[in-house]
């Protein structure tokens, strides 16, 4: 097989198009194309007003040695990497099962990868499955009250089911492409396998996740919703088991092999960890806004021309922008949301916490992305729950200052630059539910967050064309965009706690989807090389 490298084409084709693309590149009638598929797609808008879609393809050919003797320009064989395959167990059953905690990517990829490689697992969610917690959120959206056990943070999926569902990642690692590939087994579009920026979109990532949860279930897994860890129980540094409370009271499981998953927002388990021996420091985390924008104004910005031009045949463009702002610290955007929303991500009584979310269409009238800048012990303390402590203080002013409703405060760039309160939008319309309620950052905010977010915006602006368009929604406050703790561990162990095997985001090991989910399936190959073979 060839792989054709740096094929421009000025739209995205079809496959009956591509043969014919990869004939004339190949010098060779089309009938001599024997199979053509895309290996990475990506766009390239850098000389306006000319946007390429930039493909790599993979063409079956006859005679192949033929056509490389011809030397051709960026093609060349197609050499496979290899496949990552998680190994399967072949020792005896075991006596106590592996537990499981939480349901996020790390996991769910924990939880499947051990099962099938024939180890049965319970697994332990204090939220509920994705249907119920659909209802649950969008109750709470509409004006009901929060259910702090199921919520954009809680449940089946963890945070990422109601998100972007983006699966980039800076991590170079075999086990991303067995990601990828399970994903797609379990409903994910096939093209997350080739896009440069592949996305799911929270309305087919929560069928995903359905289908691993009955794919789990059919291979013996003991799946517990509403069921939450509250303890566990420590004898010489080694776990033997562990607390449950559900709706019926409390039970306790034997337990000697724990995958921990909590995600970023289970302060709850990192206090009881602290107390229970387990190694926990404060890291470093980002804090800020959510920025919202009319989807229109930054297609114009991304695409040029092109974006009139061409009809609404591209995609919706998004941004990555970074400067400098407060010594070697940068503002940075993160997350940013195509056609979404801005979305209430609160998991506490009495604060408010933004995150955004689109569906895998990106078809929403305004895009969105978080505006953060980096945060450290040395701004916030050294004691392992500091971090925690200072979300919490945030997450309460934007409570207050959002009237006490769970409505969040909002101020339009324009007067964020001025430093006044404003009154109502502009030309864009917030999306975040329950509402927003205008006033002026500057009060709800520290100061050093407000002077690293009023230098960045004009910086932006310079390489986005109208990224602080006076009329542009800040949105306060987000605050969850990784763990503010590190569960220390040494070979995926826990440190102070011997078979408690802390995995993801929250266990501040990972930074998204891919990243997560990888990082459990390290924790489930740690636990099965410790476990004895026939």
């Amino acid at each position: 097989m060839l792989k054709l490298s740096d094929v421009r084409l000025s739209d995205r084709c079809d496959v009956d198009r591509l043969r014919e693309v990869a004939a004339g590149v190949l010098g060779v009638p089309e009938m001599a194309v024997l199979e053509v598929r895309v290996f990475r797609l990506s766009i390239d808008a850098r000389r306006k007003p000319d946007v390429w879609f930039v493909y790599t393809l993979l063409a079956l050919v006859d005679d192949e040695a033929g056509v490389l003797n011809r030397n051709i320009p960026d093609v060349t064989p197609y050499v496979p990497p290899d496949r990552y395959e998680f190994p399967s167990y072949m020792g005896e059953s075991l006596e106590i099962p592996v537990v499981v905690v939480g349901t996020g990517p790390a996991g769910l990829f924990a939880a499947l990868c051990l099962a099938e490689a024939g180890l049965k697992c319970v697994i332990l969610e204090r939220g509920q499955p994705v249907d119920r917690r659909i209802d649950d959120v969008m109750r709470f959206w509409n004006g009901g009250g929060l259910c702090v056990s199921s919520n954009v943070c809680f449940g089946e999926g963890g945070a990422g089911t109601f998100s972007d569902g983006k699966l980039s990642t800076g991590i170079n690692d075999e086990r991303v492409r067995f990601v990828l590939e399970s994903l797609v087994r379990f409903g994910a579009p096939e093209e997350i396998l080739y896009l440069a920026k592949p996305h799911i979109g929270t309305d087919r990532l929560r069928g995903v996740v359905r289908s691993i949860r009955e794919r789990l279930i059919g291979l013996g897994c003991d799946i517990r919703f509403g069921h939450v860890m509250t303890d566990i129980d420590v004898s010489g540094g080694l776990l033997k088991s562990i607390a449950v409370r559900n709706g019926g009271g409390t039970y306790s499981i034997a337990a000697d092999k724990l995958v921990l998953a909590p995600g970023c927002s289970a302060r709850d388990t990192f206090e009881m960890l602290l107390r229970r021996g387990v190694r926990l420091s404060p890291k470093a985390f980002s804090v800020g806004v959510r920025i919202e924008h009319l989807q229109r104004d930054i297609d114009i910005a991304q695409y040029g021309d092109a974006f009139v031009s061409r009809g609404g045949s591209l995609p919706a463009a998004d941004y990555k922008l970074a400067v400098p702002a407060c010594g070697d610290r940068k503002v940075y955007t993160f997350c940013v949301c195509p056609g979404g929303a801005v979305v209430s991500s609160s998991s506490e009584t009495g604060g408010v916490v933004t995150n955004g979310m689109s569906h895998f269409a990106r078809d929403g009238s305004n895009c969105n992305g978080a505006l953060l800048f980096p945060v450290s012990p040395d701004d916030y303390g050294h004691k392992p729950l500091d971090g925690v402590m200072f979300q919490r203080r945030l997450e309460r002013d934007a409570f207050a200052a959002g009237g006490g409703n769970y409505f969040a405060p909002a101020q339009l760039v324009g007067d964020f630059l001025e430093r006044r309160a404003s009154t109502g939008h502009g030309r864009v319309i917030p999306t975040y539910l329950p509402g927003v309620r205008y006033c002026n950052l500057w009060d709800v905010l520290p100061d050093f967050v407000c002077e690293a977010l009023h230098t960045a915006l004009p910086e932006f602006s310079r390489r986005v064309a109208g990224f602080n368009d006076p009329d542009a929604v800040l949105t306060a406050v987000e605050t969850r965009s990784s763990s503010p703790v590190r569960i220390e561990r040494e070979y995926y162990e826990a440190v102070g706690v011997r078979g408690v095997f802390p995995c993801g985001d929250g266990a501040g090991y990972a930074g998204g989807i891919m990243s997560a989910a990888v990082d459990g399936i390290k924790c489930a190959e740690a636990i099965l090389n410790r476990l004895p073979r026939k």
